[in-house]
């Protein structure tokens, strides 16, 4: 069914009968659509870390539970053509470099959060499936690109691109020893992509939007379905920083770090 509904949403036929407010009814259906599509691992996964018992299923602890069912979900999706080997491959090395940033910040020296429950498929602290809620983002992407047919215009220098992307994740390490320059890699990274436009397909037409129009409506996809599971510190992890009192999945007091 879903491959079905796949096909249709790439099928770039011309519909020249759309015109006026008809056209701009069809072009939005769809543009939403292809949005819900594209958050289909996102929906699933955090669904289930919301769904999936604290104690378990049938004796196997939760943490390996939410591991099982995020490999089910992408051997499903490929098994059913709706995601390729190599969009595969790519969402895997979102889970790679999200699984080292949460063996980072569970680190002895750094304890922003840890893992309290047992379970099977704990490495250095942390759990494998960890990796997959940041390979829910990059799913996203990967199958937004393919079904919005996305083209970038006006792309900054990629050496530019990269060193700021380089020193956003090195932030993330070093602001716990230095000081925080998230806000101005941030100021950075909006001048660097102010003049990029993101050339996108909804239906039959070729549309474009900046590139930053297009950063703040992918938050506003992610963001909804991530926010529910990870309204208690992520629901499945306990916090200890200095910084707001949340609640655990466990039900124990601990501190959100932000």
């Amino acid at each position: 069914m879903l491959a079905a509904l796949d096909h249709h949403l790439l099928d770039y036929s011309v519909r020249p009968g759309l015109r006026g407010w008809a056209r701009f009814a069809a072009e939005f259906l769809y543009f939403g659509l292809k949005e819900a599509r594209a958050c289909l691992f996102v929906a699933l996964f955090f669904g289930a870390v919301l769904l999936v018992p604290h104690a378990g299923v049938l004796g196997l602890p939760r943490y390996d539970v939410l591991l099982l069912v995020a490999l089910a979900i992408q051997l499903g999706m490929v098994w059913a053509g709706l995601e390729t080997w190599d969009e595969l491959k790519a969402v895997s090395l979102f889970h790679v470099v999200g699984f080292a940033l949460e063996v980072f910040k569970v680190s002895g020296a750094i304890q922003s959060w840890s893992y309290p429950d047992f379970a099977y498929t704990k490495l250095w602290g942390v759990p494998l499936f960890s990796g997959f809620m940041y390979a829910a983002v990059g799913s996203y992407i990967i199958q937004a690109w393919r079904l919005f047919d996305l083209r970038i215009r006006h792309h900054p220098p990629y050496w530019m691109a990269v060193l700021i992307a380089v020193l956003i994740y090195v932030n993330f390490f070093t602001h716990h020893y230095i000081g925080d320059y998230r806000w101005y890699l941030a100021a950075c990274a909006l001048g660097l992509y102010a003049r990029t436009t993101v050339v996108f397909r909804p239906l039959d037409c070729d549309r474009r939007m900046p590139m930053l129009l297009a950063f703040v409506l992918i938050g506003f996809f992610i963001w909804p379905r991530t926010s529910a599971p990870s309204g208690a510190c992520g629901a499945i992890r306990t916090s200890w920083a200095p910084g707001r009192r949340c609640m655990s999945a466990s039900g124990a007091h601990g501190r959100c770090w932000w």
